[in-house]
Order: C-alpha cells, then sequence, then structure tokens
C-alpha cells in the first residue's frame, strides 16, 4: 500500500515556510543614523512623515537638517525610502513593501524663525 502526503501537513509547512522569515524584528534603535541637509529660505515648512514617529527640534541653523534611523528586520520585499523638501513640504518616506517587517524613525532640525506644521496641522517643536 503506497502512502500519500497529507495536505493539511502539506499546508501547515507551507505556512510555517511563509511565516518564519518574519520572526526578524525590526527596531530602528539599533540603526546607523542617515543625514541629510536641505537648503530652505521659506518661513514656513510643513513636515510629511505618514505616520513614521518625528521629532521636529528648533535649531540655530539656516537650513533644514534630517536624520533619519532605518532598520529592517527579516525581509521578503523592498524598502521604499526618500525624502525631499520641495515648495515649503519636507516629505519624508520610509517603509517596505512585501513580506517585510521595518521602522524608521525621523529628527528634523529647522531654524528657530521658521513657522513649522505637521501634515498643514499645527504642532509643538521639541527643544
Amino acid at each position: 500500500m503506497e502512502r500519500r502526503p497529507n495536505p493539511k501537513t502539506f499546508l501547515l509547512a507551507l505556512a510555517v515556510a511563509a511565516v518564519l522569515p518574519l520572526t526578524g524584528c525590526a527596531d530602528s534603535a539599533k540603526a546607523e543614523p542617515e543625514e541629510q541637509t536641505f537648503a530652505f529660505t521659506g518661513t514656513a515648512l510643513d513636515v510629511k512623515a505618514h505616520g513614521n514617529p518625528t521629532d521636529l527640534i528648533p535649531a540655530d541653523r539656516t537650513d533644514v537638517k534630517v536624520t533619519r534611523w532605518f532598520d529592517t528586520g527579516a525581509q521578503v520585499g523592498s524598502k521604499k525610502l526618500s525624502w525631499t523638501l520641495e515648495n515649503g513640504t519636507l516629505d519624508l518616506h520610509a517603509g517596505c513593501t512585501g513580506l517585510a517587517d521595518c521602522e524608521a524613525r525621523f529628527r528634523v532640525e529647522v531654524p528657530r524663525n521658521v513657522a513649522v506644521t505637521r501634515d498643514g496641522r499645527p504642532t509643538d517643536l521639541k527643544g
């Protein structure tokens, strides 16, 4: 008598194989910081961080400095990173696509005399 594989066993093995890569955890606190400085001459800045934690800090400077911490745990997919400053809007993207675990945070230093909003709404600055 020939023994056939059990379909339930096969599906369970497939599910474990799919989930196993996701067991790594991303932690932005362990990530190496990346920095980008943007020339800025405006009087108002709107920061769009798309749900990523972002500290907004007044500083004695004339430009805008962004520090990004980004970490990926197990990854089956790709990371999507960008930062741009155009027409008074600082757009910060940091995320993953597919079956990926990632975490990001930002620190944005702005000139003290600049009015800063977060997603178009008034916000408090730290520091």
